[in-house]
């Protein structure tokens, strides 16, 4: 999850609903798209067990989540 619209070849707003974290935080749904669609813009998608990491195509780090309660939390971009 990402504020950042540019991150998104299409990206459907909605101001519909929330979203259910895993450490039962909720988060108002602003929007919605599909991980696919940072790969279709040449980003690299790669989870692991404890950190979510998204490259460009060059090869450099974009995005850093950490695994916490088994959900990935932003840390940096």
């Amino acid at each position: 999850m990402t504020g950042d619209k540019t991150k998104f070849a299409k990206l459907e707003l909605k101001e519909e609903g929330f979203v259910t974290y895993g450490d039962n935080n909720k988060g108002r749904i602003l929007g919605n798209e599909v991980i696919g669609q940072l790969c279709n813009k040449g980003f690299k998608v790669m989870f692991e067990s404890n950190n979510c990491l998204i490259y460009d195509a060059h090869g450099n780090i974009v995005l850093i989540g950490k695994r916490v309660n088994n959900i990935y939390i932003y840390i940096y971009t």
